[in-house]
């Protein structure tokens, strides 16, 4: 016990003290400031510890979890749904078998709840995709094009403003922060003015993922408790506009999916399964396209003349978007899965 303690504290050392990990032995991906030095650590995981080793720290006691930082080795598991299924399609599992409405079981978020019973394997999971979010995300964001080049220009236009008025311009702050906000809400059909609800909103369900400790994301009590009270706005928040399309629908996403018989199931969806739908959209497209912005404004700051070649050549950008989010992840957290055999 006191040599792992000693181990934990020499990893964690390198993130409190400010520096990045110069060896393995320093790599430490949930000590608290290991976030400033990710890709410094990935690095050392690439070239020393592709499959890194967190003794004692699997799901059941006694039990080992492991970190893989290479491609391969991530799509041979991802791939294999049954030999390794996600952590979240095991608690999706038992609350079917409870027979309990997810609804009803506290503490459990929209999204889970509405996984139960709208996409609880991997056959309804592509169904879900392909029917209820595809017309509007991926395949369908081509439809949002106007829209979103609108937001783009106002956003610059302020930004002009303030730099000719010798004011500081804060890129994240002024664009990559709003951007997706103004996005989301004008897909989801919300009211511009709403945003700040939503940003406080979106801030609660990466709570765990911000400020919970080791892999887990574990919070504390009263973390969790702040988290699901936050949240529980958000819930009646759209239950409310969920209401409203359904009475007086308009050219939006959550008034299509008052709307859409959902075809792998022969129904249409609930107000609590919308809830669910809408509570995904907005921890996939908040943070995430936030950070995957603001990480590929800096690889230009990095790389002098890259932004002049794109301009020259726009064919290009789409391969630098694809290359940046491979680079530059927009998301840090761990997809957990468990080997079941």
């Amino acid at each position: 016990m006191r040599q792992q303690l000693a181990d934990s504290l020499s990893k964690g050392e390198a993130a409190l003290q400010g520096h990045a990990p110069r060896s393995l032995e320093e790599v430490d991906l949930f000590a608290p400031g290991a976030q400033e030095h990710w890709y410094a650590a990935y690095a050392i995981l690439h070239a020393e510890a592709p499959v890194q080793c967190l003794p004692g720290e699997g799901l059941t006691p006694g039990s080992d979890a492991f970190v893989l930082t290479k491609y391969a080795d991530i799509k041979r598991v991802v791939r294999d749904w049954d030999r390794f299924p996600p952590t979240l399609s095991l608690l999706v599992g038992q609350i079917i078998e409870s027979g309990e409405m997810p609804t009803h079981i506290p503490d459990l978020d929209a999204m889970i709840a509405s996984i139960v019973t709208l996409r609880p394997d991997p056959e309804l999971w592509r169904a879900h995709r392909k029917e209820l979010t595809d017309p509007w995300v991926g395949p369908g964001c081509t439809r949002h094009a106007g829209m979103i080049t609108g937001h783009v220009d106002d956003l610059i236009m302020v930004m002009v403003a303030k730099a000719r008025a010798g004011e500081p311009v804060d890129f994240v702050a002024d664009f990559a922060r709003p951007l997706p906000q103004r996005t989301m809400a004008s897909v989801l059909g919300f009211p511009q003015e709403d945003i700040p609800q939503l940003e406080q909103w979106g801030n609660a369900q990466v709570m765990s993922y911000v400020h919970g400790r080791t892999h887990k994301n574990i919070l504390t009590p009263e973390q969790t408790a702040e988290k699901f009270r936050l949240l529980a706005g958000m819930k009646d928040y759209v239950a409310e506009q969920t209401r409203e399309k359904r009475a007086r629908p308009q050219d939006d996403m959550v008034s299509f999916l008052t709307r859409v018989e959902y075809q792998a199931l022969g129904r249409r969806l609930t107000d609590d399964e919308i809830n669910g739908v809408v509570y995904a959209m907005v921890i996939g497209g908040l943070e995430t396209t936030q950070y995957a912005i603001a990480e590929q404004a800096q690889l230009l700051c990095e790389r002098p003349g890259m932004f002049g070649q794109l301009r020259e050549n726009r064919g290009a950008i789409r391969t630098f978007i694809e290359e940046g989010m491979r680079l530059r992840s927009p998301t840090q957290g761990l997809s957990t899965r468990i080997c079941a055999r």
